[in-house]
């Protein structure tokens, strides 16, 4: 879910993540690196309307839509968990799941929530910042049959903490790299969990610094606010460290990174 839009605290949904902003008003030159930032986090440019009920969304009514979340359902589906969730799956699950509740930040159509309920899990929240995965994510919780064990909540746990209770295991996949303050997010989810917690971020080099640059480039061209983020890993896991969790794990994929601590 990152540099992403507010909504009002506590706004419920029955049952989102990330959608790319159509490119097709930039200079074609400048369309390229962004059509291959696209390309490399598997995501593709597509228009979208404005976000219903968003107070700031800062881009966010661009940038997610629910064409996206077709796809990303549809891709579940078909071949399961890409390789990244699967990893963070694997470490919770190494962690045991058995009657655990789960928090995820961003889930998108929730498929790692729903992994995580087949292998024992007790039951899931979800806390988005755009309405736009809602009907694929309520489709796919009846398709599991998982009804009532699964709630959705339009909230920024960054902005208001206090209104989400804790869970057992907290999950932010794909979110830090979209969120400009990753101090105070990583810092609202540490304070949530309270076995453990993974999270997924870009690397830090010359090659990503680049990309996010590139990419950013195009979206200042482009009305909105919406920008993406390479911060410093080392100083994300110091965040969390702070917070009493120590870390466990790490694995280092290509475009994304992984690492996992417990309290």
């Amino acid at each position: 879910m990152g540099g992403r839009c507010r909504e009002p605290a506590g706004r419920r949904i029955t049952a989102s993540s990330f959608t790319i902003a159509s490119v097709t008003r930039a200079p074609r030159a400048l369309q390229q690196p962004y059509r291959a930032v696209l390309r490399l986090t598997g995501h593709g440019p597509c228009n979208v309307g404005p976000v219903p009920g968003c107070c700031d969304p800062r881009g966010c009514d661009r940038f997610f839509n629910r064409r996206m979340a077709h796809r990303a359902a549809e891709r579940y589906r078909k071949r399961g968990l890409n390789a990244t969730s699967r990893h963070m799956v694997e470490f919770l699950e190494r962690g045991g799941l058995a009657g655990a509740t789960v928090l995820e930040v961003g889930g998108g159509v929730g498929e790692i929530q729903l992994e995580l309920l087949k292998r024992g899990a007790h039951r899931a929240i979800n806390l988005e910042l755009s309405p736009a995965y809602e009907h694929e994510a309520e489709r796919l919780v009846r398709d599991a049959g998982v009804e009532g064990r699964v709630e959705r909540r339009l909230h920024d746990i960054a902005v208001d903490p206090g209104d989400v209770e804790r869970a057992d295991v907290v999950v932010l996949n794909r979110v830090v790299c979209c969120y400009p303050d990753y101090e105070r997010l990583l810092g609202a989810a540490a304070d949530h969990a309270g076995r453990r917690l993974v999270f997924s971020h870009p690397p830090r080099n010359p090659i990503s610094r680049a990309v996010v640059a590139a990419q950013n480039l195009v979206f200042r061209l482009m009305p909105g606010e919406f920008r993406t983020f390479a911060h410093p890993p080392a100083a994300m896991r110091a965040v969390l460290e702070r917070h009493g969790l120590k870390p466990t794990f790490a694995h280092r994929g290509v475009p994304w990174q992984i690492a996992g601590f417990k309290r």
